[in-house]
């Protein structure tokens, strides 16, 4: 293992704690661990299956939700990986340059599944407040150039922030990360030298993502309750309500934990080391779990594809 001290030196690797302060317990956390990862690999591929198979889910809300499972499948790879090695093979060990690529994925995915969200909110105004121009303005291209602009708006926001470290912090007083992954102000913290310029871009990425994302989605909501308000019939405005209900579950089920991960980061002083750790893992991997669960059990489509499935799979041949 690396020795703190107090003399700065150039990394070629990193040593990743895994869950400090709970090491004893590495072994027992690899179980629910590693099963909610198999749940989120499972649960995402079927979303991708599902949607290729059953063309009447070839619509941009499906389209987008099959970006959301490309998105969390990479996002959950990013960490868990590495994470399950360090509980099943005691494999701290991590290269800067493996560091600083799981670092730009980690944040790069979660600035892109925010940027898909807001894409999805949008598709629901069109749909409820202009229906009968929806299929006109959200044609397959410009779904597919949506989801280009959430990648490209990802790679531009995140890129900078493994090259900050590698231009400007070459020096680290301790090789050791107390985090089970390379999250940025995790290794920025360990740098010698001035942080401040790569924490300021770390904090206005965030504000940017988190802040300006959920207005400008919150924002779509309230125009579209309006719209649905006006409606007189009460059947219309519950059909019209419900289909946006999966929508606000996953936002609630992405934005939360990390909201809750970010605050405690930075201002839980008194939060134990292992909960915030706990917290950033749960961020990688609730949604991943929930997003396919919340589509399936609400959208129906999608439940009877997955009926017929599991019925033709039953069935002696």
């Amino acid at each position: 293992m690396f020795i703190s001290n107090n003399a700065c030196s150039v990394p070629s690797s990193f040593w990743l704690t895994g869950i400090p302060g709970l090491e004893s317990m590495h072994l027992w956390l690899s179980i629910p661990f590693g099963s909610m990862y198999l749940v989120a690999l499972v649960g995402n591929v079927t979303i991708l299956a599902v949607v290729k198979m059953e063309h009447s889910l070839h619509q941009p809300m499906y389209f987008f939700l099959c970006m959301l499972a490309v998105i969390d499948l990479v996002l959950s790879t990013s960490a868990m990986p590495k994470l399950l090695a360090i509980f099943w093979f005691g494999a701290h060990n991590i290269s800067l340059d493996a560091c600083l690529a799981q670092m730009f994925f980690i944040h790069c995915f979660a600035t892109v599944e925010s940027g898909i969200f807001l894409a999805m909110a949008f598709d629901r105004y069109v749909a409820i407040c202009d229906p009968l121009h929806h299929t006109s303005v959200l044609t397959h291209v410009v779904v597919g150039h949506l989801g280009l602009a959430a990648l490209l708006r990802g790679i531009v926001y995140t890129g900078p922030l493994p090259l900050l470290i590698r231009l400007r912090l070459p020096l680290y007083r301790t090789q050791v990360i107390t985090h089970s992954y390379c999250e940025h102000m995790a290794v920025v913290s360990l740098a010698c030298g001035d942080t401040r310029v790569n924490n300021l871009y770390g904090m206005g990425i965030g504000f940017l993502v988190l802040i300006l994302d959920s207005l400008a989605i919150a924002a779509s909501y309230v125009m579209i309750f309006r719209a649905v308000l006006g409606l007189t019939a009460h059947d219309a405005r519950f059909k019209s309500l419900s289909t946006c209900g999966s929508h606000i579950c996953a936002i609630l089920v992405f934005y939360i934990p990390i909201a809750v991960s970010s605050l405690t980061h930075r201002f839980g002083r008194l939060v134990p080391p292992h909960i915030h750790i706990l917290l950033a893992n749960f961020y990688l991997l609730i949604p991943p779990i929930l997003n396919p669960v919340v589509y399936a059990v609400r959208t129906k489509q999608i439940r009877k594809r997955l009926l017929h499935i599991l019925k033709a799979g039953t069935q002696p041949r």
